[in-house]
């Protein structure tokens, strides 16, 4: 019995994710597989592959990116509901203004990127039914299966020199927004630019101790070193980098800090 076997003796569901840009390709993909009982979980990058892929076999459920060359996500959305038994559809993109259009069309959900294990499971879940989003565990896998909600080993690809690398939210000591993109700066001094606003990653990240310092700036709260005041201004020391901790943030950083300190 594989990884993604599904429990209990049933077949697993099978996937195909669609999507131009190779690192939100490589993540989604691992994800299905590592998580759930997902198998197999192919991997296109435009609508011509998509449709060789679906000419060859069927699929349980199709993760479909909206931006992409050819047809786009729409356009290949409303060819796949035509079929005679369509797969479950389920939008995975960067945008929001997509959503009423994907859902005319039938899709199953409409998740932004970067998506969290937690709600590619809602999706899972809301697309083939509660069996097909159960986590990987037990004799089947060897291992343990993540926790409900639990995003503890949450993974970003990043592009370097043509390959790919997964950094995980574990290396990384502060995040320095570049407009739609963030900079991922990492204990072994790498700097790595992906595109995830940083409003979103705060949002995936609040829960595992990452707090916002500045609109440009989200930092590991266990790495600060040091917090000053000079004059008006207010700073923390991060892997020894200085980072400004605007106004907007000062008391929330101070209290944060004060609550450590009472408590050791």
């Amino acid at each position: 019995m594989t990884a993604a076997r599904a429990q209990d003796g049933l077949r697993a569901a099978s996937a195909l994710v669609i999507d131009d840009e190779t690192p939100a390709l490589d993540e989604l993909s691992y994800l299905l597989r590592t998580n759930f009982p997902i198998d197999p979980v192919h991997a296109a990058q435009n609508a011509s592959d998509a449709l060789r892929h679906i000419q060859e076999r069927r699929y349980d459920v199709v993760f479909l990116d909206v931006r992409m060359p050819e047809l786009n996500g729409i356009e290949l959305g409303n060819v796949l509901r035509r079929f005679a038994a369509p797969p479950a559809i389920v939008y995975v993109t960067a945008y929001e203004e997509y959503a009423v259009r994907a859902f005319d069309i039938g899709a199953c959900d409409y998740l932004l990127k970067p998506v969290s294990r937690a709600r590619l499971r809602t999706a899972l879940e809301r697309a083939l039914g509660p069996r097909a989003a159960l986590p990987i565990t037990g004799p089947a896998t060897g291992r343990p299966g993540p926790a409900a909600g639990d995003d503890s080993s949450d993974l970003i690809p990043v592009e370097t020199a043509g390959r790919t690398r997964f950094i995980s939210r574990e290396q990384v000591l502060w995040a320095e927004a570049e407009g739609d993109y963030v900079r991922l700066h990492t204990a072994d001094g790498g700097a790595y630019l992906v595109r995830i606003p940083i409003s979103h990653l705060e949002e995936r990240w609040s829960a595992f101790g990452f707090i916002r310092i500045h609109r440009g700036f989200l930092v590991s709260f266990k790495h600060i070193t040091e917090f000053s005041v000079t004059g008006s201004v207010h700073m923390v020391m991060v892997g020894g980098r200085s980072l400004p901790v605007s106004r907007r943030h000062v008391r929330d950083v101070r209290d944060r800090i004060l609550r450590v300190g009472r408590r050791s």
